[in-house]
């Protein structure tokens, strides 16, 4: 248990870190989701669209040290090979 204040202080900046942190992984997951249905209907533009989008936050969250900044170059290399799978 935190016993002075910037240790409480500490706790609480944690605690908003780690729910944005969690933001930015679930907008991924989310993202990538929608990239896999659109590329299984064969939507092309809205997979492109998608891919965009899923780059985009990403980058955000690896500049944001939300993810690794290997596991968003992994990340966006399964993006490019799901996208090469469609053409």
């Amino acid at each position: 248990m935190a016993n002075t204040k910037q240790q409480r202080k500490r706790v609480r900046t944690a605690q908003r870190q780690r729910l944005e942190n969690l933001r930015y992984k679930s907008a991924i997951r989310t993202h990538f989701r929608r990239l896999k249905d659109s590329i299984t209907a064969g939507d092309s533009e809205t997979a492109a669209q998608t891919a965009t989008k899923l780059t985009s936050a990403i980058d955000k969250a690896a500049a944001r040290n939300a993810i690794h900044s290997n596991n968003a170059a992994r990340k966006k290399s399964r993006v490019a090979r799901l996208l090469s799978r469609l053409s």
